[in-house]
């Protein structure tokens, strides 16, 4: 999306309007080595089967210093879910909104959607993917994968799931990518209220967390991705049958497509 020889607009203001940092039109992937590889896959199963587990008490389980995994946790973006203040990092210039959805009953689809970022081991390395999910219907309207932690990923689902509808609420934790004005932007252009968890408020997101399990157990550990673009392609699969074919408990074993949808069919019957 960036012109490098644009002579109308310079790369710099090309990368404010993208909220792309400049660096990362010059970077290159580095190879992992075998040993941090390993040693990621492992912290990456943990961390999604007990995501309240902090580096010290990974790095006894693993037996691998514990300076080691906290700076390979910081790396995958990973960091131990529990009651804390400061949770999530925003920037310092980036305005923080109120959380908006304490007490509030979900009873309908495009009510609050929610948005998060989880990481996703490839082979030699990894890659972050960005998911926008419907709480009422557990609905995936749209998610981008990105082989950085800048924000262009997030606006670009966030662009994509808008073309689908359009929710009351927009929530999201307190990470630079989503205080972005890049980000927030295109909500405030909308006319979307933006919520931000509070500070400790671990289980806001719980919706996105319940996903990201699936995501992991049901897909992404049983494949081995050689590429951002292998895991693409299997991510897309799984997704459209994560939506269209497999049956929820926690919605009466509905899919989360026909709950999404079942409102939009029943006003177009009556």
């Amino acid at each position: 999306m960036v012109c490098k020889d644009s002579s109308q607009v310079s790369v710099r203001r090309q990368c404010a309007l993208l909220g792309l940092c400049r660096g990362a039109l010059y970077y290159k992937r580095r190879e992992v080595s075998e040993t941090n590889a390993a040693c990621m896959r492992r912290i990456d199963e943990l961390y999604t089967k007990h995501p309240f587990l902090g580096y010290r008490k990974l790095a006894v389980m693993l037996g691998v210093n514990g300076k080691r995994v906290l700076r390979l946790m910081r790396l995958m973006g990973l960091q131990a879910v529990y009651c804390k203040p400061n949770t999530s990092k925003p920037h310092p210039g980036h305005r923080i909104y109120p959380y908006l959805l304490k007490h509030l009953p979900i009873v309908r689809s495009n009510q609050v959607w929610a948005a998060d970022i989880t990481y996703i081991r490839l082979a030699r390395g990894w890659c972050y993917l960005v998911a926008i999910i419907d709480w009422h219907s557990r609905y995936v309207l749209a998610w981008q994968l990105s082989a950085n932690m800048e924000s262009g990923f997030c606006v670009e689902a966030l662009e994509e799931a808008l073309t689908h509808g359009t929710p009351d609420i927009h929530n999201t934790d307190q990470g630079t990518q989503f205080t972005s004005e890049a980000f927030t932007s295109v909500l405030n252009k909308a006319g979307v209220a933006i919520s931000m968890d509070g500070k400790g408020s671990y289980q806001d997101n719980i919706f996105t967390e319940r996903l990201w399990r699936s995501v992991k157990y049901e897909e992404v550990y049983t494949k081995e991705y050689l590429s951002l673009d292998d895991a693409k392609a299997a991510l897309t699969q799984y997704l459209r049958f994560y939506n269209h074919e497999r049956p929820h408990q926690a919605l009466a074993y509905q899919t989360p497509a026909q709950l999404h949808f079942a409102l939009e069919k029943s006003a177009a019957c009556g």
